[in-house]
């Protein structure tokens, strides 16, 4: 199985900033972990803190080999119909996840206006969302 990861604004500050909330875990940590986990998949991982690139990465899971995408796409969550439509067009599924549980944090991040175009949202597990995300591609592919 071939994984597209996203991670979007601000995830490639993990480890330093707000502890409390996202923990003391690298995003390189994360993507290590996840070879690690599943070494017969393969992972092409992409940050970014642009719109632009984020959506032109999604651009890459159309019509691709690719059998699913894992997005983190930080506080575009909350606005971005650009990211939305992206997401639209992917032939794969897409599954959002957040290391927080954005639905018990401020009122704004308790809106996604991606998961409805999303195959599945998986937040509040820390980087066990990640494992999860893949988890459920794996046994998505499994059943089809």
């Amino acid at each position: 199985m071939k994984i597209l990861v996203i991670n979007g604004p601000n995830l490639n500050l993990l480890g330093k900033r707000e502890r409390d909330v996202y923990g003391d875990i690298t995003l390189d940590e994360i993507n290590e972990g996840l070879k690690k986990r599943f070494p017969k998949t393969e992972f092409h991982f992409f940050q970014s803190n642009a719109e632009g690139e984020i959506i032109d990465e999604l651009h890459t899971a159309i019509e691709s080999d690719y059998q699913g995408v894992i997005l983190n796409p930080g506080a575009y969550t909350h606005y971005s119909y650009a990211i939305r439509d992206a997401i639209s067009a992917v032939t794969c599924p897409v599954i959002e996840v957040h290391i927080s549980n954005i639905h018990k944090r401020e009122e704004f991040r308790a809106r996604s206006v991606l998961a409805e175009v999303c195959a599945g949202q998986i937040v509040g597990f820390g980087e066990l969302s990640y494992v999860l995300a893949v988890e459920a591609l794996l046994d998505k592919k499994k059943r089809s």
